[in-house]
């Protein structure tokens, strides 16, 4: 399950405009971002380290059964051909994982699709959620993080991250510049890595951590 993209993906849908509140290529490149770190939470993905036959840094597939989804079959299929640089994964991935999210969660009953008056021949789509049992949980989970401390939930620390590098955050929250100061070194330290000394974690977790160290320097090039 793609659990990271698809809450952040329906974060970014849960707006008055039910489209999402983050522009391209950002927003591809967040969500490209998002399933790398689905994929190291479920243990089949992690960075080279010096001392193997590929370049350090590079993201290596890992034989780990796990159930897989079709935003996360195709994403592992591609790091299965060849270790990839983390910039190159991203930018891959990109191309396709907005549509395949968008699509795995209509179908899963989470958002509906709606056509809306387009100028020429281009369509325009609006993608209003059907309920708030998924995105509700997800905004509380980061918004305690940011301004409560809490120690976040890896999805919710990976969604952080992910935004945080991107300079996306503002795609999600409207606040002052004393608020934006509070944010931002907070996001800073969660993006660092520090939640996972925040509270129990496990190998999963500190998989997640570490990939998610070698994407977030990525996505900070590509913004």
């Amino acid at each position: 399950m793609a659990q990271i993209a698809e809450d952040l993906l329906l974060l970014l849908l849960d707006n008055g405009s039910a489209q999402p509140g983050l522009d391209n290529p950002r927003r591809g490149h967040v969500l490209a971002a998002a399933t790398l770190l689905d994929i190291a939470y479920s243990c089949r993905v992690r960075p080279s380290v010096d001392g193997e036959p590929v370049p350090p840094g590079r993201l290596v597939a890992l034989d780990a059964a796990g159930p897989s989804d079709p935003v996360i079959a195709p994403a592992l299929d591609y790091l299965r051909a060849t270790p990839r640089r983390p910039a190159d994964a991203i930018k891959a991935l990109a191309r396709h994982t907005e549509g395949r999210l968008l699509e795995h969660l209509e179908r899963m009953g989470h958002i509906r699709r709606v056509s809306l008056p387009g100028r020429g021949f281009r369509r325009r789509e609006a993608y209003p959620l059907t309920d708030r049992r998924r995105v509700g949980p997800a905004r509380d989970a980061v918004l305690a993080a940011l301004f409560d401390r809490r120690p976040p939930a890896a999805p919710a620390a990976a969604i952080i991250t992910v935004l945080h590098a991107a300079d996306g955050l503002g795609a999600l929250l409207s606040l002052n510049d004393r608020g934006w100061r509070w944010v931002h070194a907070r996001a800073g330290e969660i993006a660092s890595g520090s939640w996972v000394d925040e509270s129990p974690t496990g190998m999963a977790e500190v998989n997640l951590a570490v990939t998610a160290s070698a994407v977030r320097q990525a996505l900070a090039q590509l913004s």
